[in-house]
């Protein structure tokens, strides 16, 4: 995945003080880099471009002209309406979608008039190149990542950039700190984009919520993706209060960001990567799935009054449309489930308060060849009394996978 990203050399200063550290600045600089490529490929959704589309509107003549019309040569591709040839414009990497504006007369406004697909990646020197495009075009942006910057070194750059982007619109933004160092602060303009419908951002420090008016700050915002960002619950609090449409929310390896209590009217699918002291679903009315998983397995243990995430509790209040959770660790001091405010232990008795009919797709990480793993799974199940579906991923010892089993009839014995 570091061939992503090209190397760039530490300062001398820097690279001085790794060396003191007994820290060579190679291995160091591979290591950001393949922790910037881990996030970017973590956050980046399908690109919205063709890969050849370098090619597509000479294949479009070319197909017409030899099957339809032999000769003469006609252009046809520029006789399409003009809401498909702003399509097609949308979707090319954005030095040739400005390119279609040489093709004729007939192209000549369609660049300007579409919603553009903008990478800084596509384009060298970035940073000149993107302010030329961001300039030139009136926007709106249909989709714009930010990935290869130096943000450190244009960190004033990027605010102008944003507030380019807030003032002309943007739907989509992917904004990685592909650059050490990992904790700049985010300029706190992308709080006032409300033209956004999806929000990545990476490798961040986020900026301090509590000076910030209240208002709704994204009211078009669908998904939500943090991979590595610095914060604190405040501020994730502050994004889900003024994003009344968020659906989906995906968390990975934030520093500051332990406990995670969702509050949302609107919150529909959750994913969490990585170690939680406490996830607790406190008012989610329309959460289906909430999804859990590890990551890189790594020693989070307490150290010097560091909090300790070796174990996560599970607290699952108010979400009565829930219907697939997990994988739930069962094995000792990894996963505390509590459901209402009950924690669920080996021979718990079920209650309407300890259970949670809505759950049809359960799934589970267990080791049966430790005796009190094996004995929570039917109390977990007490719990979730109609779980149609159960997938449980067997621990070493053991390497096999059993999953997909229709419960409801077969575990009635249990309730």
């Amino acid at each position: 995945m570091d061939t992503l990203l090209s190397p760039v050399p530490f300062k001398s200063k820097m690279a001085a003080g790794f060396r003191r550290l007994g820290i060579d600045p190679d291995d160091a600089n591979g290591l950001f880099r393949r922790a910037t490529a881990a996030a970017i490929a973590t956050l980046r959704p399908l690109a919205p471009i063709f890969a050849a589309a370098n090619h597509f509107l000479n294949g479009c003549e070319n197909f017409f002209t030899r099957f339809f019309f032999p000769s003469p040569p006609v252009d046809h591709a520029s006789r399409l309406p003009d809401a498909l040839l702003g399509n097609i414009v949308s979707r090319l990497p954005v030095k040739d979608a400005a390119r279609t504006a040489a093709l004729s007369r007939r192209w000549r406004p369609v660049w300007r008039s579409t919603p553009l697909v903008l990478a800084d990646a596509d384009l060298l020197p970035a940073t000149s190149a993107v302010s030329s495009v961001l300039a030139a075009h009136p926007g709106p942006f249909r989709c714009v990542h930010l990935t290869s910057t130096r943000m450190a070194e244009f960190h004033g750059l990027l605010t102008s950039w944003l507030q380019i982007l807030a003032a002309k619109g943007v739907q989509e933004l992917l904004l990685v700190n592909g650059r050490w160092p990992h904790v700049l602060v985010l300029p706190s303009t992308f709080l006032r984009m409300a033209t956004l419908t999806r929000l990545y951002l990476g490798l961040w420090k986020f900026p301090d919520t509590a000076a910030v008016p209240r208002a709704s700050f994204f009211p078009n915002l669908l998904e939500l993706g943090l991979c590595s960002v610095a914060m604190e619950n405040k501020d994730l609090d502050f994004i889900l209060d003024r994003s009344p449409v968020l659906e989906t929310l995906c968390v990975q390896g934030d520093m500051f960001l332990l406990r995670l209590c969702l509050v949302s009217q609107s919150l529909r699918c959750v994913q969490i990567i990585g170690p939680f002291e406490e996830i607790f679903v406190v008012y989610a009315p329309h959460l289906e799935r909430l999804i859990r998983s590890q990551g890189n397995k790594a020693s989070y243990q307490k150290k010097n009054g560091t909090p300790d995430v070796s174990r996560t509790k599970v607290r699952i209040g108010h979400s009565p449309k829930l219907h697939l959770l997990g994988y739930l660790e069962l094995a000792p001091g990894k996963h505390m489930i509590e459901v209402g405010s009950t924690i669920i232990k080996a021979g718990t008795r079920v209650s309407p308060r300890t259970m949670v009919p809505s759950l049809r797709i359960l799934a589970m990480e267990v080791r049966f060849d430790i005796r009190n793993d094996a004995k929570m799974i039917p109390s977990v199940l007490r719990c979730f009394p109609n779980v149609e579906t159960l997938h449980i991923k067997v621990k070493k010892p053991l390497t096999f996978f059993w999953h997909s089993a229709t419960l409801s009839s077969s575990c009635s014995h249990l309730h």
